[in-house]
């Protein structure tokens, strides 16, 4: 039988502002209020409350039957907690009706798996707590920034604990090969991978509302009816989309949202169901391990990293702000803990793509990409200037090692002696308890001991008397 796992997106873009060479070390604040502000209000008003509030009344209409996956970046919930409340609110509500799954990603929506694997680690577990926290649900699937893979990003987060990991359909590493199966990490097998079908995803989510696409306008049962028609054996379809497709890349006017509505219906009738990525992790077995050794992405035609390190800009980018990692990881400083977080997010790199691709990028204050490189490059040599004041600079990364490893062991320590301390503090209560029974025991147990010492008293007064007498 086959099985649609169906998977979105969110993630919001922090929008840098116009930051000259002169404002280094004078302003340490590096964002455009006036258009995050604008941004975080329209588009959830044009997409997220619309489509959640889809999902919502299509889990309660097929109650049981349908099912979603949805993951956030810190990043994003940030903002939406800040300026949009009514997103977080349609989410519990989502996850309250127990159809929907949600998945692990990096925090920060950054590039991490390619740079420094302490600090993907890190960005994601702090991403999994958040999402346990929130929904009460413990992700058992990742799923990395643009979908990024390869072996030894698989390796790591099989490592970590994970059932899965969501990534692309990309031909290049597929092959003959169909996307509509289940594989698992050539370096882990523990780790099944989902692999999405990039045109069945790109139908809905690139084509749908356009006029002069061969398949316009597109319906629930033609759509359905492609999926049907996929060879028997093929049973696992994986649509994966950003959901801001459903309202901002396909706006709501071209219906978008009555064609997801109608999936479920449709689907049912040609007995296609829904499943959630650990269901298929959890239920299906891998027919083959998938070798992926250089990275990959959902990215553009190629499917790879060049939109975000294919150029020397931004490779140079790049590595300047991964060479403080580990002083970041070190400081407690919480601005400097945040501006680490928007700074790392994969969209400042991809702004400075020299790239000719068919969908046109909106790069938002900048002109050019030498221009958002240069505003970037200014921003990140103040950042790094203030991590530097608390980590001087001429420190190299074995010295931070060194020093980062003893602070664990100092921290362990710590916390066994505080272990030890609760543990006398335990026995010293136990032994001041029998103590103080034992005392009560004898008071208790013997009163004639008690009569007999006013007996005693008579005699050393006559004694007395007697000797005031020869005086």
């Amino acid at each position: 039988m086959k099985t649609i796992c169906l998977y979105f997106e969110i993630h919001q873009i922090i929008h840098l502002k116009r930051y000259r060479f002169f404002n280094i070390g004078t302003d340490h604040y590096y964002y455009d209020d006036y258009e995050n502000e604008r941004t975080i209000n329209e588009v959830p008003e044009r997409s997220y409350i619309p489509a959640l509030k889809t999902l919502i009344d299509m889990a309660h209409e097929h109650a049981g039957y349908f099912k979603v996956a949805l993951s956030i970046s810190g990043v994003a919930l940030e903002q939406l907690e800040i300026h949009a409340p009514a997103v977080i609110d349609l989410l519990h509500q989502l996850n309250e009706t127990g159809c929907c799954e949600f998945l692990a990603e990096p925090y920060s929506h950054g590039l991490s798996s390619l740079a420094d694997e302490d600090c993907f680690r890190a960005d994601v577990e702090r991403m999994r707590k958040k999402v346990t926290q929130l929904f009460g649900q413990t992700p058992q699937v990742c799923r990395n920034s643009s979908l990024i893979y390869s072996d030894e990003i698989g390796s790591v987060v099989a490592d970590m604990g994970f059932k899965g990991m969501l990534t692309e359909g990309a031909r290049h590493i597929l092959g003959w090969k169909s996307p509509h199966y289940l594989y698992h990490c050539n370096m882990n097998p523990n780790l099944k991978l989902l692999l999405r079908d990039y045109k069945l995803s790109d139908d809905i989510s690139l084509r749908f509302s356009n006029s002069e696409w061969n398949e316009y306008p597109l319906f629930a049962d033609t759509y359905l009816g492609w999926i049907e028609a996929l060879p028997e054996e093929e049973q696992v379809i994986n649509i994966f989309m950003e959901l801001c497709a459903l309202g901002i890349y396909q706006p709501l006017s071209s219906n978008i949202l009555d064609f997801i509505k109608a999936l479920p219906a449709v689907a049912k009738a040609k007995g296609i169901t829904f499943s959630t990525p650990t269901e298929l992790c959890t239920k299906l077995h891998s027919v083959a391990p998938l070798d992926v050794p250089d990275p990959m992405s959902w990215v553009d035609e190629e499917r790879d990293i060049s939109c975000w390190l294919g150029n020397v800009m931004q490779r140079e980018a790049f590595n300047k702000l991964y060479s403080v990692a580990e002083r970041v990881r070190l400081c407690d400083d919480r601005r400097i803990k945040q501006d680490w977080d928007y700074l790392q997010a994969s969209n400042n790199f991809r702004f400075m793509t020299t790239k000719h691709t068919a969908l046109v990028m909106d790069r938002g204050i900048y002109d050019s990409p030498y221009d958002a490189f240069t505003n970037y490059m200014n921003i990140l040599g103040d950042f790094i200037r203030r991590v530097n004041s608390l980590y001087p600079a001429d420190m190299d990364n074995e010295e931070l090692n060194a020093l980062l490893t003893t602070i664990h062991n100092q921290d362990e320590e710590i916390s066994a002696l505080k272990k030890e301390i609760e543990n006398l503090q335990v026995k010293l209560t136990k032994a001041e308890k029998c103590t103080a029974a034992e005392e009560e025991q004898p008071s208790a147990g013997t009163p004639a001991d008690a009569d007999a010492k006013p007996a005693k008293k008579p005699r050393k007064a006559a004694t007395s008397r007697k000797t005031t007498k020869k005086e």
